[in-house]
């Protein structure tokens, strides 16, 4: 019989993290059974990492050093004790900057790209590598100072298969800044010497208060390598053509809780269609997001309304020269505010209010509660944006 919600061990081990309690070994292994540990890292380390509570951090190093001792053994060896954030002294120089990648590509702008900017500026004569899955660099193809150091990893793999993701990745030649990545589990597994790691440790860095992230890494960049100023940006390979006035993204990035339910996405291309400008819509990269929204524009039989069928950075390309920008909490929301455009981001589902306020890009944040509120917000919005732009 299939445990109930209440009964779920992920569920248990989250709520005692959250009280401070210990956990019981046997109730670790349950959980991290489930679905290979899909169940675990999608119940328990992203609740953790959301919740974004300084107080959480050394709970989760200890949970995952468990976690690691338990489903890569051989990993034990590469798990960094506790460790004060490095600071570059003045005059230090590099000649490599490994910037590792955050993974998720709306972290990769908000947060990754700040500290590539700091790294640019700081060692102008240093080679500047990103590291991580090749979907993410081609957010910065166009830039010829960032070469790319592949390395995989599968967002949808096992517990196993992602904690030995950085297995075979080790660096001797350059500093490493890490902006709380996934290849590194938040900064728990050593890629490199400790006196040249930096370190950015999103979850905590800031406090209770309720800056965004890519204010905080440009903070963290200003402590740490001191640069003033640094900030987010993409490089994609530029896009051809007529541009699109309104750009849009529907993708939840898997994550269900972010939709608004209903007719809401056929009524907000309708609404958007009464400003009587061009609309690209993204398809998205799953099989299910595509479907999606191929049937929202099917059923919707709005004219003008055009489908963007390609490489997340060529969006990005789009969303950077159009007039507006309208989704979801996504990636698309962080690219068009590093590119100055103007967002009307929907949050739905999100899991606390310091999720909203890290997460946020600038611009219009809508919080997602009835249809009728979110439609009349993006059309009072949408008009103010478009006549500005």
């Amino acid at each position: 019989m299939a445990n109930t919600s209440e009964e779920h061990p992920c569920r248990l081990i989250l709520d005692r993290c959250l009280r401070g309690e210990a956990w019981p070994a046997a109730l670790l292994d349950r959980a991290m059974e489930e679905d290979d540990g899909r169940a675990f890292l999608s119940i328990v380390v992203e609740r953790l990492g959301d919740l974004f509570e300084p107080r959480l951090g050394e709970v989760y190093r200890k949970l995952f050093t468990e976690v690691i001792e338990r489903v890569a053994p051989e990993m034990r060896e590469r798990v960094r004790g506790v460790q004060t954030s490095q600071r570059a002294p003045n005059g230090f120089q590099a000649k490599q900057v490994y910037v590792l990648s955050r993974i998720t590509l709306g972290a990769d702008v908000a947060v990754t790209s700040v500290l590539i900017d700091a790294a640019k500026r700081r060692f102008p004569d240093a080679g500047i590598v990103f590291v991580g899955p090749r979907k993410s660099y081609e957010m910065f193809e166009a830039d010829a100072r960032i070469i790319h150091f592949d390395v995989p990893y599968a967002r949808g793999g096992s517990l196993r298969e992602r904690l030995r993701a950085s297995a075979d990745l080790w660096i001797d030649d350059g500093i490493v800044i890490d902006p709380d990545s996934r290849l590194t589990q938040l900064g728990l597994i050593s890629v490199c010497a400790p006196d040249r790691y930096f370190h950015f440790e999103s979850r905590s860095f800031g406090g209770d208060d309720t800056e965004r992230l890519p204010a905080l890494a440009s903070r963290w960049a200003h402590e740490a390598l001191g640069v003033e100023n640094a900030g987010a940006f993409v490089a994609p390979l530029p896009a051809e053509g007529e541009p699109p006035a309104i750009t849009v993204s529907l993708g939840v990035g898997e994550n269900p809780a972010k939709r608004i339910s209903g007719d809401f996405e056929i009524d907000l291309l309708a609404t958007l269609r009464t400003f009587g400008r061009s609309v690209l819509i993204d398809k998205g990269g799953s099989l299910e997001e595509r479907e999606r929204v191929e049937q929202i524009v099917n059923q919707s039989r709005i004219p003008g309304v055009r489908l963007h069928d390609g490489s997340f950075a060529h969006f990005a390309a789009e969303i950077a020269r159009s007039r507006l920008y309208i989704g979801y909490d996504s990636a698309g929301g962080h690219v068009a505010s590093a590119c100055g455009v103007p967002v009307i981001s929907i949050f739905a589902g999100a899991v606390s209010e310091r999720f909203v306020a890290r997460w946020r890009p600038i611009g219009t944040v809508i919080d997602a509660h009835t249809v009728s509120d979110v439609i009349g917000e993006v059309r009072r919005a949408a008009a103010e944006k478009i006549e500005i732009a």
